[in-house]
């Protein structure tokens, strides 16, 4: 395999951390106007952050409800699990199989020995080997190149952010300033600020990511044509999946491999770039190939 490291990818995900914690150092600045209990609330968010640091795998398999298979009872998905992780020079991720209908995977952990790939029911009935194949090889390019870690990380502030706005009112009712109460209604504005530019600077990384993953899987299979039909399979079969299984599974947007898009906000706001912009590319890399 002929691994490129992507720096445009690297210099997003640095430059992406860097802005997320500068703005949030100015939000816990600003918070400390509002909240009495400030420090309570920063434990509070330490100890979630850490928990979501180390248990990230759990939690992403836990909230798709997905379990973690063994060699016995999925022996195909292991050994292509396997092969492609010895062609991506990576350690074997933990494998994981979800009961939905929906036909997706993704990939999860703080680093590349403590990853999983996760594939529902839904996409091995729908891909033959060849085209699983790709997905999976997708799946590993995300571990080789960390950005789930940095994903995990930015999607938790985010959320942080998210949380104070819907429930930042039970914390305090404001703080005294010349002798007038401050209402929190202004805390919450302020929260509703990070956690639209935190949304748009996730945003914007998640679709480089994406193209980047899509052209080191490709480069791990040598078939770049193979995770193209894949995608294309995998967009036109969303349209079959009952609606409420699409909700069910919407929160885990900015991981899948095809974003679930839940009528035309979903489609606006999505974390991925175009299945067409994305399938052009990989024909491009197909000619590139080809010509060498």
């Amino acid at each position: 395999m002929e691994w490129q490291t992507d720096w445009g990818l690297r210099g997003r995900m640095a430059l992406t951390m860097f802005l997320l914690f500068a703005l949030y150092i100015v939000f816990v600045g600003a918070l400390t106007l509002y909240f009495t209990n400030l420090a309570a609330i920063v434990v509070v968010m330490g100890l979630f952050l850490g928990a979501q640091f180390f248990f990230s795998d759990k939690l992403a398999l836990y909230s798709m409800g997905a379990r973690e298979v063994d060699p016995e009872e999925y022996p195909e998905l292991h050994r292509t699990i396997d092969r492609l992780s010895q062609q991506a020079d990576l350690p074997k991720p933990k494998v994981a199989v979800a009961d939905s209908r929906v036909p997706n995977a993704f990939a999860t952990g703080r680093s590349k020995k403590s990853s999983a790939v996760c594939v529902t029911t839904g996409i091995m009935n729908t891909l033959d080997q060849e085209e699983l194949e790709g997905v999976l090889a997708h799946e590993l390019a995300h571990i080789k190149n960390r950005d789930v870690m940095v994903m995990t990380i930015a999607s938790f502030l985010s959320t942080i952010a998210f949380l104070i706005v819907r429930w930042g009112w039970l914390f305090s009712g404001g703080r005294e300033r010349g002798g007038q109460q401050v209402p929190v209604i202004v805390a919450i504005l302020v929260s509703l600020v990070v956690w639209i530019v935190s949304f748009l600077l996730i945003r914007a990384l998640s679709r480089y990511r994406e193209y980047a993953a899509d052209r080191g899987g490709a480069m791990i299979t040598g078939k770049p044509s193979a995770l193209a039909n894949a995608l294309m399979k995998i967009d036109g079969r969303m349209d079959k999946v009952p609606k409420e299984d699409m909700r069910d599974q919407a929160e885990m947007n900015a991981f899948f491999i095809i974003p679930i898009k839940v009528g035309w906000i979903g489609r606006l706001f999505s974390t991925h770039p175009s299945t067409e912009k994305r399938i052009d590319r990989l024909q491009d890399l197909e000619r590139e190939l080809e010509g060498r």
